[in-house]
């Protein structure tokens, strides 16, 4: 259940988001887990590109995403890093407030900290780790 690194870089174009399932399977396929974690792995990874694509780097091609995952003994953690200027997650709203359940957008945040078991932003909010146990 360990391996090599895997490693994927995208430019910041929209129909990269794309590559995100690809590199999932490859992932599941390289450290032979569980095909139960496919979706929330697929879904919070979709997220945070989508993210880093369209909101850090702008969209703007030139810029790279960067995403990486590691495997340890009990989870497995994937890296997302862009190259826009960070944010701040907590000054994000709650998309569960009553005012924002109308509100299209704003639940990428949300959808990952719900279905990973840890999310740890670095960098100023450039970076992502996503975790999931092992179970």
């Amino acid at each position: 259940m360990t391996g090599t690194a895997l490693k994927l870089t995208l430019d910041s174009h929209p129909k990269n988001i794309a590559e995100v399932e690809p590199y999932v399977n490859q992932v599941l396929q390289q450290y032979e887990l569980d095909e139960l974690l496919f979706g929330n792995i697929l879904i919070t990874l979709t997220e945070a590109v989508s993210n880093a694509i369209l909101h850090g780097n702008q969209a703007k091609a030139h810029k790279k995403v960067h995403i990486a995952s590691a495997i340890q003994q009990n989870c497995i953690t994937f890296t997302i890093e862009d190259e826009g200027p960070g944010f701040d997650p907590a000054q994000l709203p709650d998309p569960t407030a009553p005012e924002n359940l109308m509100t299209p957008g704003g639940r990428g945040v949300f959808l990952m900290q719900n279905l990973s078991d840890h999310v740890d932003f670095k960098e100023g909010g450039r970076m992502i780790e996503l975790q999931f146990n092992l179970h």
